[in-house]
């Protein structure tokens, strides 16, 4: 059973009509959108096909062009004056059962004139509709989909284009939390080797080790390390560090002999 019946005339907007019934069917489900020329299957009776999904419809969109009233049938009469005429008789059975009407306004087309309406549809003038521009076709597709998806709940269950909004809403947290997860846990290991360090800052793997800031003497590679460098006052004396990676290093602290010209 079809939710919504996409009416039409031909002659008018028919292009329109097709592009309306193929995206609410991508969106909804083909089965829940009824157009005549894809809905009904080769072989059937279209009067009781369309007479039934019109009965059987939850909403019936009026697609209405510039030509709507003006488009005349064989005898040469409008075509919207005949009682058999299907576009009139499709909007007038959901009229008299209650079923929900939208008219969809098309380029230039302005809202209808009672005066133009036979009296069994007069009613449409009143209805609400929305509007549709080729020009702006994928925003005002858009917008006459969520309306029907607010108006009835079964369509909004079937809203493939919601459910994709959700799994991407979902995505986004999950992704930004490992992000953050990975940035915190760099941060921790190098602050806990600041901390271990004691000589600055050791970053680094297991390739090697990187040392930043350095805050006294530093040897990062096998061999011995000499510095001497000369203090004033008290501590005068030379320092001597000897050693590698692998072993200990030693310093020692020599006082320099003092010169023979000094009278103490």
């Amino acid at each position: 059973m079809p939710d919504v019946f996409v009416n039409y005339r031909t002659g008018d907007e028919e292009s329109a009509a097709t592009m309306i019934a193929r995206e609410l069917a991508r969106r909804f489900g083909g089965e829940r959108i009824f157009f005549a020329s894809d809905s009904i299957e080769p072989g059937h009776r279209y009067p009781a096909e369309l007479v039934r999904a019109v009965e059987e419809c939850q909403a019936l969109l009026a697609v209405i062009g510039p030509r709507w009233s003006e488009v005349r049938g064989t005898d040469g009469r409008a075509a919207l004056e005949t009682e058999q005429d299907w576009t009139r008789r499709e909007i007038r059975t959901a009229l008299d059962r209650g079923i929900l009407v939208i008219p969809v306004l098309v380029g230039k087309a302005t809202r209808i004139d009672p005066a133009v309406l036979p009296d069994d549809l007069r009613e449409l003038a009143d209805c609400q509709y929305r509007r549709f521009d080729h020009r702006n076709a994928g925003p005002d597709l858009a917008a006459l989909g969520d309306a029907l998806a607010r108006l009835l709940p079964d369509l909004g269950t079937a809203d493939r284009d919601a459910r994709v909004a959700r799994e991407r809403a979902k995505a986004k947290p999950r992704k930004k939390s490992a992000k953050d997860a990975g940035h915190t846990r760099m941060r921790t290991r190098d602050v806990e080797q600041r901390v271990r360090g004691g000589i600055g800052n050791l970053n680094g793997d297991l390739s090697g080790t990187f040392v930043n800031e350095p805050r006294g003497p530093v040897n990062t590679g096998r061999g011995h390390q000499y510095n001497a460098p000369h203090f004033e006052g008290d501590n005068t004396g030379v320092q001597f560090t000897a050693g590698d990676n692998s072993g200990t290093v030693h310093q020692r602290f020599e006082r320099e002999r003092r010169r023979s010209d000094d009278g103490r």
